[in-house]
């Protein structure tokens, strides 16, 4: 049986419009893209390593960008293939995941580099580090200011995340971090002397994107596993339960989008409720969900 003579009444595309991210994504990413050739052309043409340097890194940046628009763009192409039981919401988090991993690698480079300029110390071109840290900074502050959203105001997950979109936020912030880290650095180099100072400043920036990188990491891989709701909310959908002579068998909540959650619960009573009073109690202690499924036994 073809694809197309599949029908199902109850759809697995969950409405997530992603075009206003991507067409943000898209700024961005051809923002990074000309300063990146435009550096690596100008360090190859006057032999300066500071400028292959920022324009390499800023190159990682423009991979995980294109990352990004992939995600969006699978999302939207198969968000009514029914090869997908639940939709394609989760891709969202496996593109965050993806860019996560790779905001890690950055870090680790960073703090590699930074070592071996401690170890062993080099000359640096200061004007000319200067000028394309504070290129590089222009850049980075109107990409974040074109990424920003309401969303990235919240600490932890609440559920209304866009994981992709927030791994490009954050390799855009760890490049603005880099920048600024990198022009105190620099100036401090130049005027008082201190040169150790510049790959200090790397790790410091590097810990600090390692960190993000890691939290971004752990909230994408529990949607990616399955990871049921907290414990708290199993315990007050039991009481609900109980309080009409149901017991739960079994119950299984997970997301499947953001801000969209599925429900597959077993339930036995003496004299049950109905399908649609059990699906009323679910979704009461949680709003989110929009696939549920109830096994409803008679004691």
């Amino acid at each position: 049986m073809s694809e197309s003579t599949i029908q199902w009444q109850h759809s697995h595309d969950f409405g997530v419009d992603n075009s206003q991210n991507t067409h943000k994504v898209k700024i961005v990413f051809w923002l990074t893209t000309v300063v990146m050739v435009l550096e690596i052309a100008a360090g190859t043409w006057s032999g300066s390593m500071a400028l292959l340097a920022d324009g390499w890194h800023m190159g990682t940046h423009s991979a995980a960008f294109l990352i990004a628009l992939f995600v969006y763009s699978y999302a939207k192409r198969h968000a009514n293939n029914k090869s997908f039981s639940f939709g394609t919401g989760k891709v969202n988090y496996l593109g965050g995941f993806a860019s996560a991993v790779a905001l890690g690698i950055v870090a680790l480079m960073m703090v590699v580099e930074s070592v071996h300029r401690l170890v062993e110390p080099q000359s640096i071109q200061f004007s000319e580090a200067i000028i394309v840290a504070l290129i590089g900074l222009v850049v980075n502050v109107v990409s974040a200011l074109i990424l920003k959203d309401n969303h990235h105001h919240h600490h932890g997950d609440d559920g209304h995340h866009d994981h992709n979109m927030k791994a490009a936020y954050l390799h855009v912030l760890a490049d603005t971090l880099t920048s600024i880290l990198a022009i105190v650095a620099l100036v401090i180099g130049k005027y008082i002397g201190l040169v150790w100072l510049d790959p200090v400043m790397g790790i410091v920036g590097a810990m600090v994107i390692f960190h993000w990188s890691v939290g971004l990491i752990k909230e994408s891989s529990k949607v990616l596993l399955d990871k049921s709701v907290d414990t708290a909310s199993l315990e007050e959908i039991s009481a609900a339960m109980n309080e009409r002579n149901t017991v739960i068998n079994d119950i299984h909540i997970w997301k499947v989008a953001s801000g969209h959650q599925a429900a597959i619960v077993s339930v036995s009573s003496a004299k049950p409720l109905t399908l649609e009073e059990y699906k009323h109690i679910l979704k009461a202690q949680l709003p989110d969900l929009s696939h549920i499924s109830v096994e409803i036994k008679a004691n």
